[in-house]
């Protein structure tokens, strides 16, 4: 009996050494092709990150060369045909009456190249780093109502720090998409905007007064809408879109600074 156990001891011994092995092969080659899976997915989230922040980056210019474009029709032209008709000093005109002529004309020809300046600084995203979110959205806030298209309020509470540039430039573009919304599809008049820094917490709101939408009823699909929410997700951040017929439309972009997101530059996602 004694040596009865003692084979199956030795055989059930014998079986889990041979065994083991290819446990052990099974176990590697499992974990070898999750590892290969979770490295081909964050090469795939970096990849489309890199794809959304070249659109957006596109598309920031698109807009740029329009406003450029207006902005040279309905300003600089115009300026420099004053200067060219300011010049035309007539052959009778006194020497104080042309040092008046020639100084305004002068004084005119460096708004020009102050004009021309900023429109060229605004051609790159570069601007975007250098200047911070709150002075580029507060340039675009005033250009707009300059245009008197629409009239934007805008509010900046807490202290205002840096959220990394591939962050901000994504911020910004949401920004532009929500503004573009607003002007083509709200029929809004009014446009509120805040931009709130907490220790933990920044949230961007964009709150117009116009028709408002039902749920299965965003404008244009809501295809520009879902543009928003996917992009602010790349970002490590949560879009909340509120709207309803006659109340108008409220756009929330919430993130936490200390957030990591996907893309490669993690020093980048800085909390300023």
């Amino acid at each position: 009996m004694a040596n009865v156990d003692i084979k199956e001891i030795v055989l059930i011994a014998t079986v889990i050494f041979l065994l083991a092995p290819t446990f052990l092969v099974l176990y590697v080659n499992m974990y070898n092709q999750r590892k290969k899976k979770h490295i081909e997915e964050k090469a795939l989230l970096e990849s489309k990150f890199q794809q959304e922040l070249l659109k957006a980056q596109n598309e920031m210019q698109e807009q740029t060369l329009t406003h450029i474009s207006r902005e040279i029709h309905d300003n600089v032209t115009q300026v420099l045909s004053f200067v060219k008709l300011n010049l035309a000093i007539p052959a009778k005109a006194t020497r104080e009456q042309a040092e008046l002529k020639i100084g305004e004309s002068r004084n005119l020809i460096a708004q020009v190249i102050n004009d021309l300046r900023d429109l060229s600084k605004s051609l790159s995203y570069d601007h975007i780093v250098q200047l911070g979110l709150v002075k580029t959205i507060e340039i675009e806030v005033g250009r707009i109502n300059k245009s008197g298209i629409i009239a934007i309020e805008l509010a900046v509470g807490g202290d205002a720090h840096n959220l990394g540039e591939q962050r901000e430039l994504v911020l910004f573009r949401i920004f532009q998409e929500a503004l573009n919304n607003a002007l083509k599809h709200s029929g809004a008049k009014q446009l509120k905007v805040s931009l709130d820094y907490f220790e933990h917490l920044f949230n961007l709101t964009i709150h117009d007064n116009g028709v408002g939408f039902s749920a299965g009823e965003a404008p244009n699909g809501g295809s520009g809408l879902k543009n928003m929410v996917n992009r602010a997700a790349l970002i490590g951040a949560a879009a909340v879109i509120d709207s309803a017929p006659g109340k108008g439309c409220c756009i929330k972009i919430s993130i936490d600074p200390l957030t990591q997101y996907t893309h490669a530059n993690r020093n980048h996602n800085s909390a300023g």
